[in-house]
């Protein structure tokens, strides 16, 4: 998770929150705005909010955004995609801006697909099988659901039985800085992954 209040995210799903994307707002002296803070109407407290939306400078909103970015929990970030003030007017940031928003979220998008090429690369005869298994399975769910729960809860046993040998001889083998480039995580991610497929503690 980012370190922000709430706003819109963005995650893949080979690695989840380990790149986990957003907007992010720049001031015109380039800092990061803090989260704004909303009362709760009943007064039983509020929220702390940095969508990129809430930064249009108007009262009791955020201070006004200079321009967006796309962010990644890695610590990556995409370009700065400027806003003009002045034609946006009094136009609302959410309509004015989207142009921009949808930017940051394909760069982000390329940014995932940089992450995903550095990786370890697999072998072609294992991505056709990948591709080919979770098309029939997709066709089995059609004729049958619960044949294709079965399909993939013996895919669940397959991962567990075939990664443990591995994740043991890649803790030997390698540190978790070299996992973690490998995997497309961080160091802490590459290790939890690890502990769980080779069935031992995060913490040893």
């Amino acid at each position: 998770m980012l370190r922000h209040g709430e706003r819109e995210t963005w995650t893949t799903d080979e690695f989840g929150p380990f790149h986990t994307g957003a907007v992010g707002v720049l001031l015109d002296d380039g800092t990061v705005p803090r989260p704004v803070y909303f009362d709760a109407s009943s007064g039983g407290g509020g929220q702390a909010v940095s969508q990129w939306t809430v930064y249009n400078g108007r009262p009791r909103q955020g201070p006004r955004a200079a321009a967006l970015r796309a962010v990644c929990s890695c610590g990556w970030n995409g370009p700065e995609q400027r806003l003009d003030w002045e034609e946006i007017g009094d136009q609302d940031l959410q309509t004015a801006g989207a142009g921009a928003a949808d930017i940051c979220m394909r760069d982000w998008d390329e940014h995932t697909v940089d992450v995903e090429r550095s990786a370890v690369p697999l072998p072609e005869a294992v991505t056709a099988l990948l591709a080919q298994l979770e098309v029939e399975v997709e066709k089995l769910a059609k004729s049958s659901p619960l044949a294709a729960i079965r399909a993939a809860r013996r895919l669940e046993v397959l991962a567990a039985q075939t990664a443990y040998w591995p994740a043991r001889d890649a803790r030997r083998d390698a540190d978790f800085g070299q996992a973690a480039a490998a995997l497309g995580l961080d160091e802490p991610g590459a290790r939890a992954v690890l502990a769980r497929l080779g069935h031992w503690s995060p913490y040893s």
